[in-house]
């Protein structure tokens, strides 16, 4: 009986670490594209997002990525310091998150259209996301040892 109890602890554990690993650390490609309103868009309308994207401060936006050269580094950078901390949200090809968020980026840094669409990829999956909260606070990431402890535990508890 002891033994089934601690197997379902076990399973549980295993199940609860999975769930902190799968959250987003980047931003898709998915969400520089323009998705127009042609066709059968009608069908499928996005839910409005929930992030308040008008009243942001793109202040680290318009102060490192300025024209007429636009530097890649500076504005791929500052993109990614003011999108990241949202890019759960601006993933969700459900929502209309990450067009509202480069429309208010477009009219407050006057940008041309698709300037970092065509400038900030990093890989297929999209830009990379550093591995932090916006509060500074270090994501949860099941590591080895994590799981090395549960074991051990696992096996002190069953001798």
């Amino acid at each position: 009986m002891g033994l089934n109890q601690s197997f379902m602890h076990l399973i549980v554990f295993f199940f609860l670490v999975a769930g902190f690993a799968s959250s987003s650390t980047h931003i898709s490609n998915g969400a520089f594209e323009s998705h127009g309103t042609a066709g059968r868009s009608l069908l499928q309308a996005k839910k409005a997002c929930s992030e308040d994207f008008e009243h942001k401060n793109y202040t680290i936006l318009t102060s490192k990525c300025k024209g007429p050269l636009y530097p890649a580094k500076g504005c791929c950078d500052a993109l990614k310091e003011f999108a990241c901390p949202f890019a759960d949200k601006l993933n969700d090809l459900t929502t209309d998150c990450a067009s509202t968020m480069f429309s208010y980026i477009n009219l407050y840094g006057k940008y041309p259209p698709g300037l970092f669409a065509n400038m900030c990829r990093e890989g297929k999956e999209g830009l990379e996301c550093p591995e932090s909260t916006p509060s500074g606070m270090a994501v949860i990431k099941p590591t080895l040892p994590v799981l090395k402890s549960g074991f051990l535990v696992l096996l002190f508890h069953l001798f």
